[in-house]
């Protein structure tokens, strides 16, 4: 028997053990005392139940989140990590792509962003050849908040 909010309440449990060993100091713990790793444990939590109740609904909000807690962590803790739009692109595509792993749906879409995500972010270092992908990524950073607003309307639009 399923039950009706399990997934809340290993949230609540998770985020209670993460505050709990905050306050008790311990060394080791220091590195993580960071608003990100709440949004890692939360997302680290949503894909394990997810998982384990063959629930697959909340696999890509477990993995955006966790996606997102990693990028923010990596964002304040390293000096090499990118800081490049294209890397919510790559979430979202990695998202999209586990999400698939199980519904079987959208797998090219994921993939297609990941690799939409890794050609702007690796854009300034391609060859000549290449260069029109610039002008791309230039008009994708400008008009990007129309696109997804013309993606919502043919989503709500579209008939199943």
């Amino acid at each position: 028997m399923k039950r009706k909010h399990s997934l809340a309440a290993y949230i609540l449990i998770s985020i209670g053990l993460y505050f709990l060993l905050k306050d008790m100091n311990f060394p080791i713990f220091s590195a993580f005392d960071t608003w990100p790793v709440l949004f890692i444990i939360i997302g680290f939590v949503i894909l394990i139940h997810s998982y384990t109740a063959n629930d697959y609904q909340h696999l890509f909000s477990g993995t955006i989140m966790l996606g997102m807690g990693i990028h923010f962590y990596g964002l304040r803790n390293y000096t090499f990590w990118i800081d490049h739009w294209g890397v919510y692109l790559f979430i979202a595509g990695a998202a999209t792509v586990v999400r698939a792993a199980r519904t079987k749906k959208g797998l090219i879409l994921g993939i297609a962003l990941c690799l939409g995500a890794i050609l702007s972010i690796y854009s300034s270092q391609l060859p000549l050849q290449l260069s029109w992908i610039h002008d791309f990524t230039a008009i994708l950073k400008a008009y990007w908040p129309i696109f997804l607003i013309g993606v919502g309307i043919f989503l709500l639009q579209k008939k199943k």
